[in-house]
């Protein structure tokens, strides 16, 4: 896992651990697009799904990867600055696929700086609210103490604290999912959800479009 702290981006293998990125980048003042939550697939995964929990544009976030396609070629997408697009944008039809163009071999994460962070929880009424400021991260997860309302931001230490204020609750710890989605990450009637998708253990992916499944067929 290099960290290139000046340039604000970071290359990770597709399986490091998503918590093991967050310890890496610990002291940095710099943070990545995903709330300290491990999930299966680690980082490959989590860009195979198109992010986790996020209320920004995760796509953008991804700089360039290295896949392997299902018929076993090796391809290079992006690079590690935001303008590197020539051609089609492998990486935007990548990030989001759920595995269906391949698997991720090296993920470029382009890196967030912040002064203060804050991981809160709090009850879950049964609808994700709209706060100000808007937390990065939102997410519901069910347990066996009811469902829990999840939400992680970082910035300016003003803007933290009011997003503290706004939210109230207690403090989060960083979560490890892996025990309760032994069979992977999939989409369905389960006990994780943020504003795109639910999740259940194992499942199924969204439906492609023909046109996608054509370029996955090319790759």
């Amino acid at each position: 896992m290099e960290v290139h702290a000046a340039d604000q981006y970071l290359v990770a293998p597709g399986e490091a651990d998503l918590l093991e990125v967050h310890a890496r980048l610990a002291g940095t003042g710099l943070f990545p697009p995903f709330p300290p939550v491990e999930l299966p697939g680690g980082v490959g995964g989590l860009v195979a799904r198109g992010g986790f929990a996020q209320t920004f544009f995760f796509p953008a976030e991804v700089l360039g990867l290295t896949f392997r396609t299902p018929k076993g070629r090796r391809v290079r997408a992006g690079g590690v600055v935001v303008k590197n697009v020539q051609g089609y944008d492998l990486v935007r039809l990548f990030v989001g696929s759920f595995g269906l163009l391949g698997r991720a071999e090296e993920v470029v994460l382009r890196l967030r700086p912040g002064r203060a962070q804050a991981f809160l929880r709090r009850p879950f009424s049964g609808s994700f609210p709209r706060l100000v400021p808007t937390p990065r991260f939102l997410f519901a997860l069910e347990d066996e103490e009811g469902p829990w309302l999840y939400a992680y931001h970082f910035g300016h230490p003003k803007e933290v604290e009011r997003f503290r204020e706004a939210f109230g609750g207690e403090e989060a710890r960083p979560l490890d999912l892996r025990p309760r989605f032994p069979r992977g990450l999939g989409l369905g009637e389960g006990p994780l959800w943020d504003l795109r998708f639910r999740y259940q253990d194992g499942g199924a992916s969204p439906p492609p479009p023909p046109a996608f499944l054509r370029l996955a067929r090319v790759l």
